[in-house]
């Protein structure tokens, strides 16, 4: 009777899934143990359960790290008015793809006047000393002035011919008309680019380069870069200019294979970790900065047991498969396990190739084992 009720027990969670079966006795171990070898026999009839057999996939290596998104910093720039005044109108906001030359900002400010100002001074000054320095020559060149007065006469009008082109420099940076009559001052995109950050707004007083936020921020988007943290573990296995595949999280169903580009020359000291990146082009705009991603760091290719995922089961930390011994008769087998592929999982030992394993339906037979 007892032995009928152990039957019983037995017979109840496979018939729940369609399936019957007549147990063998349970081989030496304790039955929750993972590393226990315990058999059973499956029915002919059971339904949902498949097998397969295990053969060796020569596939590439790989280490995947956690990345995101970045602007490139050699493209990013923070415009800063090279003048002082009141901020009259910021024409961007954060977002907005600008060309080069575009007006960005509009200031009024007393710089510009005065930037003329010392323009028309040092033109005047120059022409004085000019028409000086010929006046001198021509009483040098007749004996009436000394030398001394004319040597005079020809560095002063040198030094102010120095300073009209200080001024005319000063213009032409700050792209002001020497001839213009207006002190409002034009802030432009020195690039093409997409605005990332706006620091100021209309009303408030900018005191030049020593404003503590740029009117602002911009950067090239055209290409951006992936930047992981690689454990020191899996330094080894990877060099600049091996291939990585990057994948993000807003687009799941896509991926970019470039190089990595560079790694870091130290360690960060809090986190262990490297900085690899990889520059990635980005010609539609679609990546964006701060974007969470992933690198998956390619190493060369190695033969290696390929399963599904469904076919293992897990008790605690401890992971196994159901193995054929013979005819329709399997065991339970611990297994340990490598990399996860999509749907599929490495198994780094507890199985042989040519083993057969139940690749659909084991959670249906673990009742059995």
């Amino acid at each position: 009777m007892k032995k009928f009720r152990w039957i019983l027990a037995v017979l109840l969670p496979l018939g729940a899934a369609g399936c019957g079966t007549h147990p063998a006795p349970p081989a030496a171990g304790a039955p929750g143990d993972a590393g226990a070898a315990t058999t059973f026999v499956l029915p002919a009839d059971a339904q949902g359960v498949q097998t397969m057999t295990v053969a060796a996939t020569r596939v590439a290596g790989y280490t995947e790290v956690s990345a995101r998104i970045a602007a490139d910093p050699t493209t990013v720039i923070r415009v800063y008015p090279p003048v002082g005044g009141r901020l009259v109108a910021v024409k961007v906001k954060p977002g907005d793809r600008v060309r080069k030359g575009q007006v960005l900002a509009e200031l009024q400010s007393s710089d510009v006047a005065a930037a003329r100002s010392d323009y028309l001074k040092a033109r005047t000054d120059a022409e004085i000393k000019r028409k000086s320095r010929d006046r001198a020559k021509l009483l040098y060149d007749n004996q009436v002035y000394s030398e001394k007065d004319y040597q005079q006469a020809v560095a002063d009008a040198e030094m102010a011919q120095a300073e009209l082109n200080r001024a005319e420099t000063a213009l032409r940076v700050l792209d002001i008309s020497p001839s213009g009559t207006s002190e409002h001052f034009s802030v432009v995109a020195p690039r093409d680019g997409v605005i990332l950050d706006i620091g100021a707004s209309a009303g408030e007083f900018s005191k030049s380069l020593d404003a503590p936020a740029p009117v602002c921020t911009l950067a090239d988007l055209s290409h951006v870069w992936a930047v992981g943290d690689l454990f020191e573990k899996d330094l080894a296995a990877l060099q600049v200019g091996a291939q990585a595949e990057v994948r993000v999280s807003a687009y799941p169903d896509r991926k970019w294979t470039e190089r990595v580009e560079a790694l870091s020359g130290a360690l960060d000291p809090v986190t262990r970790t490297l900085k690899v990146r990889v520059q990635l082009q980005n010609a539609d705009r679609r990546l964006k900065p701060e974007m969470f991603a992933s690198i998956r760091l390619l190493r060369p290719a190695k033969d290696v047991l390929l399963i599904p995922a469904d076919a293992v089961l897990r008790d605690g930390a401890a992971a196994f498969v159901f193995v054929r011994k013979a005819g329709r008769t399997f065991e339970r087998r611990a297994v340990t396990l490598g990399d996860s592929r999509d749907a599929q999982v490495e198994v780094n030992s507890g199985l042989q190739p040519g083993d057969v394993i139940v690749s659909e339906g084991a959670f249906l037979l673990r009742a059995a084992s």
